[in-house]
């Protein structure tokens, strides 16, 4: 069946994206109906920057040399000495016992989307040529949402020096460009029409 799947075009980053959707779902209805979705929000983004911090529960989390009783029991002690939400500590731990723990970070993402998603919150990537200043950014972010009707807007900041000037604005699979690069290749294509 795996391989059948493959043939169809999945392959394991797409499974492993509708995998971390479904547990972070499930998290968060767990959460909303415990009224802790901040805390577990928190202290998942707490454990995901271990994660990243740590190359030793790297290979405890990543490696099929544990096997899954070893791994949840191994963040489970952790997540507990690190005072973790008890709700985080046991979804973890059967994430773990499942032999799914190779999705946590992709969880954890997850379920910050859909905390977001929940709250109209959007994630905007905005590349620019220049570094741009707070003021500027308050402006762009303003008009982001006025733009794309949502509550909340949190932007990634990116420079690009070779947009010249101007911006390129990307909302989930939107984008606005409007940078000076893009319109000098409207204008070279145009001009090779004309000669």
């Amino acid at each position: 069946m795996f391989r059948s799947g493959l043939k169809k075009g999945l392959n394991v980053s797409t499974i492993t994206a509708g995998l971390a959707g479904r547990y972070a779902t499930a998290l968060y209805q767990l959460a909303i109906e415990s009224k802790q979705v901040d805390s577990i929000l928190q202290d998942l983004n707490s454990f995901k920057g271990l994660i990243d911090g740590n190359p030793d529960l790297q290979k405890l989390i990543y490696s099929p040399v544990f096997g899954a009783d070893e791994k949840s029991a191994s963040v489970t002690k952790i997540l507990q000495q690190a005072d973790t939400n008890r709700l985080v500590v046991q979804f973890v731990g059967t994430i773990a016992k499942n032999g799914r723990l190779f999705a946590i970070s992709n969880i954890i993402s997850a379920f910050n989307k859909e905390v977001d998603k929940r709250r109209g919150k959007i994630l905007a990537e905005v590349v620019s040529a220049v570094p741009l200043n707070d003021g500027r950014q308050a402006q762009i972010q303003k008009s982001i949402i006025s733009i794309a009707g949502a509550k909340d807007v949190s932007l990634v900041m990116r420079v690009d020096p070779s947009l010249i000037g101007g911006l390129v604005i990307r909302i989930g699979s939107r984008m606005i460009d409007t940078s000076l690069k893009t319109k000098l290749n409207r204008l070279e294509t145009a001009m090779k029409g004309v000669t």
